[in-house]
């Protein structure tokens, strides 16, 4: 099978810089909804619906665009099958940490409503494990041989 064309690496840098753009205010809300004083915002003990949603949705963010940047540098290249396989850890991740964060809203947790939600030791190590399955699937999706490549040296002469 032919490799795709080469393409002008233009479009590359500018995904690159929305991905870094994209996580970085993915990790703002995140911080918002998981830690409210840093920014002076705390007005309860207990992590409420509302602080669990914005965490959430600041890692759905942080995703996408952890996604869009790495997607970026595999432009004029076939991706491999573990950055496909990456792409779907990613998403299982999440869905894992949606799931294990809003397991009392689903009914699935401690406090099912009509009770107020509350965010538990066990839904704190579901988002957890979540977010290590994120991590693992980001991990896949780096194109290694294209840092391997740099190292080598041909006649020599560093490539």
């Amino acid at each position: 099978m032919k490799e795709p064309k080469k393409t002008n690496n233009k479009n590359g840098n500018l995904r690159e810089k929305a991905g870094v753009i994209l996580t970085m205010l993915g990790l703002f809300i995140f911080l918002l909804g998981a830690e409210p004083s840093f920014f002076g915002l705390d007005r309860s003990v207990v992590v409420g619906y509302i602080q669990i949603a914005v965490f959430l949705f600041g890692l759905a963010v942080m995703c996408l665009g952890g996604y869009v940047g790495l997607d970026s540098v595999w432009i004029g290249r076939r991706k491999t099958i573990s950055a496909d396989i990456g792409l779907r850890f990613v998403a299982t991740g999440y869905v894992l940490s949606l799931v294990s964060g809003m397991a009392d809203v689903f009914g699935l947790g401690t406090r099912p409503l009509p009770g107020v939600p509350f965010f538990g030791y066990w839904q704190a190590r579901g988002v957890l494990l979540g977010e290590i399955v994120i991590a693992i699937g980001f991990l896949m999706m780096i194109p290694y041989s294209r840092l391997w490549k740099r190292g080598k040296k041909k006649d020599g002469k560093e490539l």
